[in-house]
């Protein structure tokens, strides 16, 4: 024993230690920090296999994944468009349009994927910032914080709530409610829209990229010439690229990577020469296809080669993202996702020179010319968000026939006809069976990486409770708190809430509820209470862009800074805690 702990309490806390600065200070996918963690576990035989294990056959897991089939089924049948058209409307004041943003917002959030509420709004909201001639930065931190408020008023709102719970039941045998939370996450959401209304102050005015990437002016692109144009052999003058409408040639970069600047009218084209332009996005589109010049992913021989109908999409740089730091020429991401890279802007404004050459940053977003079919889910292995739903469907009768499963599903669980995992199954092969998704989009909608990220929490928290480690913290808490039970429920939340700003909340919910719940054992007090209150904290993440996925979707879009939202969420985290803190004790009395 060494401090109370055995050589196997402090292995695992070397681990947990191991995974939060793993996820905080490198670039590796969560869902293979988390893996490795379990792998260490296995291997060194610290808790029992079937404990290792247990992630992936807990029935919290098999939930999560049934209830992405189910907001699949509402997404493909229009469902949160149909929120979105009679929800928003045409506010006369900003206070009005953050509760008209907010509010269906949370209220979506509490039943479905956030981030799939948010990729959708967050378009929307740009649009309908400009209508009513308000910066789209002062309404997107609302939205995303409305989306992580909204989470917590249900237990399938946010996978930490459906974590918790699970945790609760394992360990007391009783199942909670779908509604446990909700009284004190409509508290919270109350206090949290309330709040960003008296700070608005805090929400600064940022140019979109939106505005920058389509601003007519400084704008660069790059193109190609093919070996068989036409222009190869001429000079700049006879092809007549020295004097074009909307645009001008500003650089060549030669086969050789020769850089030619300031470019004379005599200088020769040869085949293979990528030529950087200055510029209107429009118009640069309509100088590539008059004068024959391809986009610059890789040498082609003639326009045949080049595919017809693109489109333009936008997509932000995760925090996660392999391509931090790296140049985009540098990497095979165009080649394999069949897309190209047009324009990069950074706190809403074009970085300047070739966009495949300019080294990329967290919150940069990307302007790339893909299909018209090209799939969004194929962005998330790189960490790239997508600043709009990559489909958008109408509403018709199949939407209001979905909206009737997820009720029944809710109502079902609610009151105790069927567990909540039965009722969600049944809904998913509704949704399935009546068509409101096919069997490929059900089983693309599945975030396989989170619920990676789910077993390996699982187990985290297994391993912590098995070991003693959460017994030897809850004794110091003890200590600490003087056997205050309120001062040590106000001392985990308000934890929870600073390490969740920095990783998964999943992760943090998964590692503070054995600590939460051993210590409301040990004061004999109720551990619910406990329960309920890290479920509100370590969905209270508002002060970095990290600590949500949310915040990072909103983040490109918005052109922000890191310090934005450390601006206002700071206030936001203090406020929250109190909120939760009072309510909590309020109707979980200890």
């Amino acid at each position: 024993m060494i401090l109370g702990l055995s050589l196997a309490a402090w292995f695992v806390v070397f681990v947990v230690l191991l995974v939060f600065t793993l996820q905080i200070c490198t670039k590796l996918p969560s869902d293979l920090v988390f893996l490795g963690g379990m792998g260490l576990f296995l291997v060194s035989g610290v808790i029992p296999t079937s404990s290792v294990l247990g992630g992936f056959s807990s029935s919290t897991v098999v939930l999560i994944g049934a209830l992405f089939v189910v907001v699949c089924g509402l997404v493909h049948t229009g469902f949160m468009q149909w929120v979105v058209r009679y929800c928003l409307g045409s506010p006369k004041s900003y206070n009005r349009a953050i509760i008209r943003l907010m509010i269906p917002v949370a209220a979506l959030s509490s039943f479905l994927n956030n981030t799939a509420v948010v990729a959708l709004f967050t378009s929307v909201v740009r649009h309908w910032a400009k209508k009513l001639g308000i910066a789209p930065s002062k309404l997107l931190i609302p939205l995303s914080y409305a989306s992580g408020m909204g989470g917590v008023c249900t237990l399938i709102g946010t996978p930490p709530n459906l974590l918790i719970s699970g945790f609760y039941t394992k360990e007391t045998g009783i199942a909670l409610s779908i509604f446990t939370p909700t009284l004190v996450g409509l508290f919270c959401l109350v206090i949290g829209v309330l709040s960003v209304i008296v700070l608005k102050n805090l929400l600064p005015v940022r140019q979109s990229p939106e505005d920058a990437l389509q601003g007519i002016g400084n704008y660069t692109m790059e193109l190609m010439v093919p070996t068989m144009s036409s222009l190869v052999g001429k000079t700049i003058k006879e092809a007549g690229l020295n004097n074009m409408d909307g645009g001008h040639l500003i650089e060549i970069i030669r086969m050789d990577r020769e850089v030619i600047t300031a470019v004379d009218d005599e200088e020769f084209i040869f085949g293979g020469d990528r030529l950087i332009f200055s510029g209107n996005v429009e118009k640069m589109l309509d100088i590539r296809d008059s004068y024959e010049l391809v986009n610059a992913t890789h040498h082609v021989f003639s326009l045949d080669e080049v595919e017809k109908n693109r489109r333009l999409r936008m997509v932000t740089v995760g925090y996660k993202s392999p391509f931090i730091g790296s140049c985009m020429c540098d990497t095979s991401f165009e080649e394999e996702n069949g897309l190209v890279l047009v324009a990069i802007a950074r706190e809403g404004e074009v970085v300047k020179g070739s966009p495949r050459e300019v080294k990329m940053k967290v919150g940069d977003t990307l302007l790339v010319e893909c299909s018209p079919h090209s799939k969004g889910y194929k962005y998330s292995k790189y960490d790239l968000l997508e600043m709009e739903a990559s489909s958008l469907y109408k509403p018709d009768m199949r939407t209001f026939y979905s909206s009737l499963i997820m009720i029944a599903m809710v109502v079902v669980s609610s009151l105790g006809y069927l567990t909540l995992l039965q009722a969600a199954f049944i809904a998913a092969f509704a949704m399935i069976i009546c068509r409101f998704c096919t069997i490929d989009q059900a089983r693309e909608s599945i975030d396989w990486r989170l619920l990676m990220i789910f077993a390996g929490s699982i187990t985290l928290g297994t391993a912590i409770q098995e070991t003693g480690v959460a017994e030897w913290i809850s004794q110091g808490i003890l200590t600490f708190c003087n056997g205050s039970p309120v001062i040590a429920f106000a001392c985990i939340c308000l934890v929870g809430t600073f390490i969740t700003e920095f990783t998964s909340n999943t992760a943090t919910a998964a590692i503070f509820f054995p600590i939460a719940y051993q210590t409301a054992i040990n004061m004999d007090v109720n551990p619910l209470t406990f329960c309920v209150g890290l479920m509100v904290a370590v969905s209270s993440s508002f002060a970095t862009p990290i600590g949500s996925s949310t915040h990072m979707i909103v983040y490109g879009p918005g052109g922000y800074r890191f310090s934005d939202f450390a601006r206002i969420g700071i206030p936001m985290n203090i406020i929250i805690w109190v909120a939760n803190v009072c309510i909590t004790l309020l109707l979980f009395p200890l």
